[in-house]
This record gives C-alpha cells, structure tokens and sequence, in this order.
C-alpha cells in the first residue's frame, strides 16, 4: 500500500485543493457554482461531518475506555455531527470479533448526541453479517462495510454477490467503503449502481480521493444516496450536492473542518474557513504525520493529556523526530488560532 498517498488523499490535502476549487469558483456560497451537477440541499440530514475517528490503547494493546470517551466529549465541543468508529484510523481489521463489538458498544453507550457509523467489513462475510446485526441492534445510525479484502481484485459480479449475502441478513443502513488502496479491490459506478438496488442501501465513502472518479460515482447514483467524502480534497465536491464527509483529519482539525460545514448550512461562502482548514493542514503536510501512530500522538497533545495512547502492530510507535516536528507544527498551529 502507498501510505504517503494514503495520508495525502485523506488528510494533507486541503492546501491543495484550495487551489484548484477556488479556482474555477466564485466566492459566493456552494450553491451557486454554475453548470453542476446537483445542487446542495442545505441542511439536509445528508450534509453532516463525522470523524474518522482513531480508537485509543494502553501500552498492552488493550482498549483504552477513558481515553475514547475523553476523545469523544472533545470532538463533540469542537462541532463534530458525528464519529466513524472502527474505521480505517480506526484500525478495525486490528480488533477481534469480541473488541469490536465491546468497542462500539462502548460508543453508542457514550454517544454524547452524535450520528454513529460502525465500521463492520471483514474479510469474510459471516463475520462482517455478526457485527453489522450487532452495530444495528446498539443502535447504531449505520454500518461501513469493506468489500472482502483478502482476494484482491475481484470481479464486480463477486463483490454484488459478496454484499447480496450481507443484505440478506442485514437490514440496517449500510454504506460501501470505498478505499481500494487498502483494500486491493477497485469498483466501477456499475457496482454502486446495483448495490442501489438493494433498499437498506444509502450510500458510500468514498476514501478513493480521486476527483473525477468522485464526480463520476455522485453523478451516476441517485440523488437520495450519500456520496460522501472521506478525503479533504473532495470535501467541498460533495458539499455541493449537499453531501458530507467523513475524514481523518477531523480527529486534528474537527473545528475548522466544522467552520466549513457550518458554513454551507447558513448558505455562506465556504472558500473562507477552507482556507483555515488548509493553513492549519499545511503545518503538518506529509505520510508521516498522519498515520494512526502520529495522529493520536497528535491528538494527546492537542487535548492537553498527561497520558499516550498507542496504536496495534504492525503500526509502529513514532520517533523522537517525528514528535519534536509534530510539537514544532502545533506550536505554529496556535499562532493561527
């Protein structure tokens, strides 16, 4: 896997897609870009922010309650809607059948007033049907589910036929996860498309980051199916048809990336706090500073704790180097508050 596109795609890209959103935009509010697509619909249940948020451990690899309800109570007074849990940040493939359903009841018990997507995909679907019916018997707002991800790239007729067993059993709202750098299993708009057949089907992240294939996928769905975001650089492209995200970043940036939303709510001009958003990413612009391992060391440091948390192999604990730079970059960060 190429991780420094990874990070770069998902988190580090806001600077870049400064240049080339505002630059065929006007700087008036989203809707008023002429020749899309799809026209945003303000306010929508459909245009929310959610975190993809990383999930703490102690020193033993175990989960960390205290540290998760602290990160959750965080995110929640910075103006989150809502948290991606087990996710990709989340290092979900990392947990047990048993971790991950303590870990999301753990979620939905501490919900504190946010919208809770459960990451369910496994490799195999009787275990990713167990977790999905677990997520949806919680309470969870909605499942994210990975195509199998052992057999790399499988026929488009093998991932429907994959999905077809899970929404036999499932009947909870299910997002495709979209994120074939990771998974090795690329789909085309036909997949989606059949995918949309089934009626407990609502959408997909789209952690892809490339921006045509985001246009082509949003045009070519329904108008009812979320087509969100899960990078930086195509936040603004599913603003517009009143679509949100769900982002890595926000575990960092959770503040200026709910300014943008916010904004768009009002009808406002958004290119203003995306702007805040991309100066605050610049400092920390690179692979290494948004593995799981860096963002919660991050992310400790932001919330002013005296204790780490600690990601699970095969990630690796980050170098003095790497945290003096991080330091040097949060020091530059407040000086832009």
């Amino acid at each position: 896997m190429d991780t420094t596109r990874r990070a770069f795609v998902g988190m580090g890209t806001a600077t870049v897609a400064v240049a080339s959103v505002l630059g065929v935009r006007s700087t008036t509010a989203l809707g008023s870009e002429s020749g899309s697509a799809a026209k945003p619909v303000a306010g929508s249940a459909k245009d929310l922010f959610w975190i993809a948020a990383v999930t703490p451990c102690d020193k033993n690899y175990k989960f960390d309650e205290g540290a998760y309800r602290d990160q959750l109570s965080y995110w929640k007074s910075k103006g989150a809607d809502g948290v991606l849990v087990l996710g990709t940040n989340g290092e979900g493939p990392s947990y047990s059948v048993p971790e991950r359903k303590r870990i999301a009841e753990f979620a939905i018990k501490n919900k504190m007033g946010f919208n809770i997507i459960v990451g369910t995909g496994t490799a195999n679907f009787p275990d990713t049907i167990e977790l999905s019916r677990h997520a949806a018997d919680i309470g969870a707002d909605s499942v994210l589910i990975t195509p199998p991800f052992f057999f790399k790239d499988p026929k488009g007729d093998g991932v429907l036929r994959y999905f077809t067993a899970i929404f036999d059993q499932v009947k909870t709202p299910v997002l495709y996860y979209h994120i074939p750098q990771v998974t090795g299993v690329p789909v085309d708009l036909a997949v989606f498309r059949g995918l949309a057949q089934h009626p407990n089907f609502v959408g997909l992240k789209d952690s892809h980051g490339d921006p045509a294939e985001y246009e082509t996928i949003a045009n070519g769905l329904p108008a009812k199916l979320d087509v969100f975001s899960g990078t930086d650089n195509n936040m603004l492209a599913a603003l517009r048809r009143g679509n949100g995200a769900i982002l890595g970043s926000g575990n960092l940036y959770a503040e200026r990336v709910a300014a943008v939303f916010a904004a768009h709510r009002a009808g406002k001009d958004v290119n203003e706090p995306f702007k805040k958003l991309a100066a605050a990413t610049s400092l920390m612009e690179g692979g290494d500073y948004y593995n799981p391992s860096a963002i919660k060391y991050t992310l400790n440091l932001m919330m002013g704790n005296s204790r780490m948390t600690y990601t699970r192999p095969p990630w690796v604990e980050i170098g003095e180097d790497l945290k003096a730079k991080i330091r040097s970059g949060l020091a530059k960060l407040k000086e832009l508050s």
